[in-house]
């Protein structure tokens, strides 16, 4: 394999635009990706053209404008080049074709935000992200419009955050005399997910429509040794880990780093940063790759946040930066983080915005599958803090404290034999523990699940450190004395935020109630984590950034809302059809056959000991009976639910229906336990974790 000259080989990137688009056309396009310029109409279609002739090279025969609709996954209708001339055809995408596509709009979750039977929708053009061909189509991404207006999915309003931190940075380095062209986020996330044979995965009714297990007993054997974790590959993990890599990197896609994660069947990949709506597309593209990459390889690749009780999740770590097109990191502290006035500002903007907007931020991860992971000893808790570290932490304390700043200096590291080599240590450890923690040069925003569209949280992120600023600059404009200005704005700001700060163990006992007291939002479900979008300032701070209108972002409250309905929902159901259809009755089995070998001991002799069998019989019965009870009650329940209202319905299902699901769960699994493995209708957990070699 000669990786750089393979490497997005399916890419209509820049060196392939360079090298078959005209000069000026070249340029203009440039302008419009890189300066964020409005795009010139006259050149699409020479780009048309030249694309459609690359994508043909390829083997394409179609194209489709690729959309990320609010189901959370992508979507795509394929059309072919041809177009009739005489008796023949020719191959032909127009510039129109390019730039605007039509779609039916009506069967995409919306908020409520369009009736039904008003259907149609458009897709249009991001020449920011570069198209790719992929399985003989050219894919084209796009964003997804609704015909009155309304923004239908996630890339429409990431851009306009983008847009607006871009505006809004620009005021506050221009206050420092600093002028550039763009101010861009990029992102580089992480992404974890477990595999397991497909053999076994299609033996699980529950794996198959929900993506996790919702019964099974813990392993003997789970993660207690940490000799999983960054452990050697095994032969068929390592030659998917290859293939995949090999299909990424052939649609340039930055996978820098693979390994083993904490527990069994457990792996990551983490790719190289990229500008934010290129980072969230090529994450759509690297899970849908996995997925079919894992298939060719017998294996299933489960993206759910918890596939498995009683191990860790998955997660997907957002690491967040924002730098200029001259290359300035607004986020880097220099040398001297004390005298960088610029560094200090930026940091108690993005202070100040996860404090102010903390409940949509984490409402902005919230769903079904994430529930079971924050909070769990793997995971953030479900309660938003900022951690600085050492070095930044004693800078914001003397601040606030009125303190001097003493500098803590990066020491060097050794093992301390002659031999090894002395190595810088950074300034600052890093937390786990923390949602939030500022790790060199960026922000690592740890809360996000493994099958999550990353756009929701950078949205969010983006717009609220845009409003930061704008703030700001609307204070700090026109003042002569600027430093003198900034520093009492950092002062100010530090104070008023500090709570938000929190250097320590986020898994300790004392941290829940030391939130509580300082204020801090705690909401542990999704149910609970959603409401505050409908609140006014946490509806306004979107409005004001241009990102949603009001009835936008209120409808992508409801959706999260229905999403997660949808989801226990369906879990629910899952779970009554597996316990009534297969689990009971293959314990009634079992117990039958104790009831006949216990009566054929007794035939023998009325001495034979079975009080094995007798405690098994009686144990079992009153677990069977038990988990009869618990199935009825949650059918009863689920009933009562009325979906289509919201708010009481995600409230039911939270503090309803997921305790019935656990309670019905705790007795089936104990069952498991007691019940011979020949009549146990699924694979165990041993079976799935271990099944690939």
């Amino acid at each position: 394999m000669n990786l750089p000259e393979m490497f997005g080989e399916n890419v209509f990137n820049d060196s392939v635009q360079k090298e078959t688009l005209p000069s000026e056309v070249y340029k203009a396009l440039r302008a419009t990706i890189e300066a964020g310029k409005r795009l010139d109409i006259s050149i699409a279609g020479t780009v048309a053209s030249a694309m459609k002739k690359w994508a043909v090279s390829k083997g394409a025969t179609h194209y489709t404008h690729w959309f990320q609709p609010l189901t959370g996954l992508t979507a795509e209708k394929h059309d072919s080049f041809i177009e009739p001339e005489g008796d023949r055809v020719i191959m032909r995408l127009t510039g129109k074709s390019l730039i605007i596509g039509e779609s039916d709009a009506s069967s995409f979750p919306s908020g409520g935000s369009r009736a039904t039977y008003m259907a149609r929708g458009y897709t249009a053009w991001d020449p920011t992200s570069p198209a790719f061909v992929k399985e003989g189509t050219l894919y084209i991404p796009t964003i997804f419009v609704s015909y009155t207006g309304e923004t239908l999915d996630n890339k429409s309003p990431l851009l306009r955050s983008m847009t607006a931190i871009d505006k809004q940075a620009k005021r506050i380095l221009k206050l420092f005399g600093i002028d550039c062209k763009k101010v861009s986020t990029a992102v580089g996330p992480e992404q974890e997910y477990f595999l397991v044979s497909e053999e076994t995965y299609f033996k699980r009714k529950d794996l198959q429509l929900t993506g996790r297990t919702l019964f099974g007993a813990p392993v003997s054997r789970g993660q207690e040794l940490e000799d999983h974790y960054f452990g050697v590959l095994k032969p068929e993990i390592a030659e998917f880990m290859r293939d995949l890599d090999s299909e990424l990197w052939s649609y340039g896609i930055f996978s820098k780093t693979k390994h083993n994660e904490v527990a069994p069947a457990q792996h990551e990949m983490a790719p190289v940063f990229s500008t934010t709506n290129v980072a969230v597309d090529t994450n759509m593209l690297t899970m849908e790759l996995m997925k079919k990459v894992a298939h060719r390889h017998g294996l299933a690749c489960l993206l759910h946040e918890k596939p498995f009780k009683g191990i860790n999740g998955s997660g997907k770590h957002n690491n967040w930066s924002l730098s200029t097109d001259t290359g300035l990191n607004l986020l880097n502290p220099g040398a001297s983080p004390e005298s960088n006035t610029l560094f200090k500002l930026v940091l108690t903007a993005v202070i100040k915005a996860v404090d102010d907007y903390q409940g949509v931020l984490r409402a902005s991860v919230a769903s079904a599958g994430n529930d079971h992971r924050l909070g769990a000893d793997e995971a953030p808790p479900a309660i938003i803090s900022v951690y600085l570290g050492d070095q930044l932490g004693a800078l914001v304390d003397s601040i606030v404290k009125g303190e001097n700043y003493v500098a803590g200096k990066a020491s060097e590291g050794s093992i301390g034999v002659p031999e090894s080599p002395i190595f810088p240590k950074d300034a600052t450890d890093r937390n786990r523990t923390s949602p939030f923690a500022f790790t060199g040069n960026k922000f690592e925003f740890r809360m996000l699940g493994s099958q999550a569209n990353v756009a929701d949280a950078n949205i969010c992120l983006n717009t609220i450190v845009a409003d930061a600023f704008a703030k700001f600059a609307d204070e700090l404009e026109g003042k002569k004395d600027i430093e003198s200005a900034v520093n009492k704005v950092i002062e100010r700001e530090l104070k008023a935020h500090y709570r938000i700060i929190f250097n320590h163990d986020g898994y300790g006992p004392e941290w829940e109630p030391e939130a509580l007291k300082r204020g801090l939002l705690n909401h542990k479900n999704t149910a609970d984590a959603v409401p505050v979008c409908y609140e006014d300032e946490n509806v306004e701070v979107f409005v004001r950034q241009g990102v949603f209108n009001r009835a936008e972002a209120i409808a992508r409250a409801d959706i999260r809302l229905e999403n997660y309905i949808k989801i226990i929902n369906i879990e629910a159901l899952t779970m009554i059809e597996m316990a009534k259809r297969d689990i009971i009755p293959a314990v009634s089995s079992f117990i039958g056959k104790l009831c006949r070998d216990l009566s054929a001991k007794s035939a023998v002799s009325s001495n034979l000991p079975c009080k094995t069998e007798s405690g098994l019989i009686k144990k079992l019965s009153e677990l069977n009976d038990g988990a009869s009870e618990a199935v009825d009650r949650l059918e009863e329940h689920l009933k009562g639910i009325d979906k289509s209202d919201v708010l009481p319905a995600s409230q039911a299902m939270a503090h309803v229906i997921v305790p019935d699901m656990e309670e019905l769960r705790k007795i089936v699994d104990e069952m498991e336990t007691l019940t011979s493995s020949d009549c146990w209708p699924y694979p165990v957990y041993f079976d799935i974790l271990y099944s690939v070699k």
